[in-house]
């Protein structure tokens, strides 16, 4: 499967925009009908009741809805830290229901880059060294993490503050580590739980820009978020409402 990262450097696969359009062609993760329900006492809370999605290589989007309409429940599905009650979710073709615990945990660590809201940076190594962590747990440290670490660390704009801890830097700043950490290991997307909700105003469009760069040079984005103004940077946006699909907003079209 082709990568948007070319030997970790935050550059296009070689051919410009008509290799991302052909990338975006590819199905990379499916929800066929799926639904996710959970039993409390002699209640059943239908988190998910029925939902298709289709996310395509290149693909940037956004999923909102209030609290309760299933946004938390589609998070942990697309992060492979739960599985559905009943339909498919294929990641990169294979249904989740049908790994075992080890092969979701190397689905987490392989195959989707994570960013949270808290960052979740280890306070006492550098920007470096957390950048590696994600290899470190697959014996992959040495010169070329290290190598590629640096790389990722200049594209999003941390020249200067490689050898920094997470309380040396600001918040801004953090997350563009977390940002970096989540494309170590070249996955097939970045899944961002409200990964502006800490940061100011300011920060939060530099977050957005830098998430932006990076989809239009082939990373696909799934973000999380319960800000529309957040969402709108997003080529659609997929409304939930009480655990089902209300609508499905296409904002690049409308831009175009």
């Amino acid at each position: 499967m082709p990568k948007p990262w070319v030997n970790g450097v935050g550059a296009a696969v070689a051919g410009g925009a008509a290799d991302v359009t052909e990338r975006s062609s590819e199905i990379i993760a499916e929800f066929i009908d799926v639904h996710r329900h959970y039993k409390m006492g002699d209640t059943v809370v239908r988190a998910l009741n029925g939902v298709s999605l289709k996310i395509r290589q290149g693909d940037y989007t956004a999923i909102m809805g209030r609290s309760g309409s299933g946004k938390s429940t589609m998070l942990n599905l697309l992060g492979c830290l739960d599985r559905p009650t009943a339909g498919r979710y294929l990641l990169g073709g294979r249904d989740v229901a049908e790994l075992t615990d080890n092969d979701l945990s190397e689905a987490r660590g392989r195959q989707i880059g994570f960013i949270f809201q808290s960052f979740n940076l280890i306070p006492q190594l550098t920007v470096l060294e957390n950048l590696e962590v994600p290899l470190f747990y697959q014996d992959r440290v040495g010169p070329e993490s290290r190598a590629k670490a640096e790389e990722l660390a200049l594209r999003v704009g941390l020249e200067g503050r490689l050898g920094h801890k997470p309380m040396e830097l600001s918040g801004g700043q953090q997350q563009r580590v977390a940002i970096a950490r989540a494309l170590m290991n070249d996955p097939l997307y970045l899944l961002a739980d409200e990964a502006t909700g800490n940061l100011d105003s300011s920060t939060e469009q530099e977050i957005l820009n830098l998430l932006t760069e990076l989809q239009t040079e082939g990373t696909t984005i799934i973000l999380v978020t319960h800000n529309p103004k957040v969402a709108e940077r997003a080529d659609r946006t997929v409304w939930l409402k009480d655990g089902e699909i209300e609508r499905i907003d296409e904002q690049l079209e409308a831009r175009r």
